[in-house]
């Protein structure tokens, strides 16, 4: 098959090389334009990545020699792309405009960043659990005056530890979910080396990310209606989130509480360990063959051991138990920059190019 061609916005920061990272060989797409700061532009991605790769895997040949374009050359972009990959780093109104602007030319715009996250119209999607919000691009692009041109977002990192598990007990109705996330360096674009002081630390703050984990899964759970993504009323969340020293990651232990409660916690693990969407139904590429995996050992997930679960794009729970305040409680994990970030966008970008959204 002809692959699609797609650009980079952001390729430098941290989500922008486990972009490049992914899409190396990916079946479907091939890099052809990557872009970032005017800083960057006319260097080599190698010249202009000295000193600044944050991963373990060195980079890619096939990007090496590739010469970076200012992010705001739309017009010179758009000749070489079918669609984007936004991980710009700028301020909120900057990254909306920017994004904006993209898809009236018509591109469309799968992005990581969290601007257009509450933008009406806009879908944000994680394609195991609401690939049929892609629906709201047809409206979208009405206001936009694009016939190709949209834009799309994938939800904040946070959320993939704990809303998998929500969804596979939809039918039990959970109704209040109390949660605490233990999140990776990774997830602020840093390592070790760049951000020394985590070293054997834990910061009990990080900003805006409690909000996000409290109302970005409502909005995952939520219906079209009147050409708007109306956010569900339940479960109400309420999240805390820690920092901690650890690379790659997020872990999160959870309470829940149902309307209609189950009969028993194995009832519960079925549901998990059966639960798949869209993607592994359409075989995409960057689908784990199974989207969930429940262990039964009471160490388990461990980051060390299951962050890479499905090449980083599943997510496993453990640790489910009776609560003497609430119903039930677990431990989840997801890694941060694939099913999080970089990946969680590339596996949309695979489900609207299967559903037709984007094309050659």
């Amino acid at each position: 098959m002809k692959k699609y061609n797609v650009g980079i916005l952001g390729a430098t920061g941290m989500v922008g090389q486990r972009f490049i990272q992914i899409l190396h060989n990916h079946a479907w797409f091939n890099i052809t334009e990557i872009a970032a700061s005017p800083n960057s532009a006319g260097k080599t991605y190698q010249e202009a990545m000295q000193g600044r790769w944050l991963l373990d895997e060195p980079v890619p040949e096939n990007v090496k020699d590739m010469k970076l374009k200012d992010v705001n050359n739309i017009n010179e972009i758009a000749k070489n792309v079918d669609f984007v990959f936004s991980a710009v780093n700028l301020s909120k109104d900057e990254i909306k405009k920017i994004e904006e602007d993209y898809a009236r030319h018509e591109i469309p715009v799968v992005s990581n960043n969290s601007a257009h996250r509450w933008t009406p119209d806009v879908p944000m999607i994680i394609p195991e659990i609401n690939p049929e919000h892609a629906e709201i691009i047809n409206a979208q692009k009405k206001r936009l005056g694009t016939s190709k041109g949209f834009i799309a977002v994938k939800p904040n990192c946070s959320i993939q530890s704990y809303t998998p598990a929500l969804a596979a007990w939809k039918e039990f109705q959970p109704y209040e979910v109390i949660v605490t996330t233990y999140q990776a360096i990774s997830g602020a674009g840093k390592n070790f080396d760049t951000w020394p002081e985590m070293k054997g630390n834990i910061i009990p703050f990080i900003s805006g990310e409690e909000e996000k984990s409290e109302k970005e899964p409502l909005r995952i759970f939520g219906r079209i209606e009147n050409n708007i993504i109306v956010p569900a009323e339940e479960p109400v969340i309420s999240a805390q989130c820690v920092r901690v020293p650890v690379l790659y990651g997020h872990t999160a232990a959870t309470f829940v509480k149902f309307k209609k409660k189950p009969e028993n916690k194995d009832v519960l693990i079925e549901k998990l360990r059966t639960f798949k969407g869209v993607p592994q139904d359409l075989k995409l590429p960057s689908a784990p063959e199974n989207f969930i995996k429940y262990f039964d050992e009471d160490n388990r997930p461990q980051v060390a051991l299951d962050v890479n679960y499905g090449g980083g794009m599943g997510v496993t729970f453990g640790r489910l138990r009776e609560d003497n305040i609430y119903d039930y409680k677990f431990v989840g994990l997801s890694h941060n920059t694939l099913r999080g970030a970089a990946g969680g966008a590339v596996e949309c970008a695979e489900l609207l190019a299967a559903q037709g959204y984007i094309s050659k």
